[in-house]
C-alpha cells in the first residue's frame, strides 16, 4: 500500500503542480494608509507594517514562496532592511512572482480572504482583483478575494488588526 502511494505522488509531482497558503497579520493604527490587495481604501486608520502594510498582497507572497518551498517574505525581504521601508509591495509581489516563475511555474489561481470589521472591502474587490491579477498574469477570474468579520470578537473584532489568508495553485506547463 505504501508504495502505491509512494508513486502516484512521484507522477503528481511530475505533473507539474505545486500549491501554497500564505498568512499576514497586521495591526491597524491612526496616521496610516490602508491598503487592501494594491488599493487604497478610505478609513481612519491604517496597517502599521515595514512597507506598505498590504496584509493581503503579503500573504500571496507566502503562498507563492512557500509553494516553491522558498520560505517566506520576512527571509527574502526583511522588516529590517532600509531598502523595504514604506516600499509598495506590488513590487514585493511582483519580486516574489518572478523568484516562482524562475523556477519554471505559473500561477493558475489564487483565493484568499480576509478577516476584518471595518471597512467593508465590497466596493473594492474588483479593484483588487484586477491590480493583483495584473501582477500575476493571470485573468481576473482566476483571482479570488472574499472577506468575512470575526463577529466582533478578537483583536479583529475590536478592530485592532486584520489578517489575510492566500491559496494559490501554480502550475510548470
Amino acid at each position: 500500500m505504501y508504495r502505491l502511494q509512494r508513486s502516484r505522488f512521484k507522477s503528481q509531482a511530475v505533473m507539474g503542480f505545486r500549491i501554497g497558503s500564505g498568512i499576514d497579520v497586521h495591526q491597524l493604527t491612526a496616521g496610516r494608509k490602508l491598503i487592501i490587495g494594491g488599493v487604497e481604501i478610505p478609513h481612519h486608520m491604517g496597517a502599521l507594517g515595514h512597507s506598505d502594510a498590504d496584509v493581503l498582497l503579503h500573504a500571496i507572497c507566502d503562498a507563492l514562496l512557500g509553494a516553491c518551498a522558498l520560505g517566506d517574505i520576512g527571509i527574502h525581504f526583511p522588516n529590517t532592511a532600509p531598502e523595504y521601508k514604506d516600499i509598495d509591495s506590488k513590487i514585493l509581489l511582483r519580486l516574489s512572482y518572478e523568484k516562482v516563475q524562475a523556477l519554471g511555474y505559473r500561477v493558475v489561481n489564487v483565493d484568499s480572504t480576509l478577516l476584518l470589521e471595518k471597512p467593508r472591502i465590497k466596493p473594492y474587490v474588483a479593484q483588487m482583483q484586477a491590480t493583483i491579477a495584473s501582477l500575476l498574469g493571470v485573468d481576473t477570474d482566476a483571482v479570488s478575494v472574499k472577506a468575512t468579520t470575526t463577529e466582533t470578537m478578537g483583536y479583529v473584532g475590536r478592530q485592532e488588526g486584520l489578517v489575510a489568508y492566500a491559496t494559490v495553485l501554480l502550475e510548470k506547463p
